[in-house]
């Protein structure tokens, strides 16, 4: 195995959304820097099962279920 080739693995804190701050391993940042997430499964809402919509800029749904209708999705 070539040496030097692998990226530092160190301990980060990594900052959810509703102030919450946990450790782990990474390879992003530095050895202690702290990570400040702007989404977590705290608040998306494919964690979260929300009421999210989904909105269609420019008719790209409708497009897209026009093309694929006869598939049976």
């Amino acid at each position: 195995m070539k040496k030097d080739i692998h990226p530092n693995y160190h301990t980060i804190e990594v900052k959810l959304t509703d102030g919450t701050v946990f450790q782990t391993r990474s390879t992003w940042g530095k050895e202690g820097e702290q990570m400040a997430l702007e989404i977590d499964p705290s608040v998306h809402p494919a964690w979260t099962g929300g009421n999210a919509k989904l909105m269609d800029t420019g008719g790209r749904v409708s497009k897209f279920k026009n093309k694929y209708a006869g598939l049976g999705f």
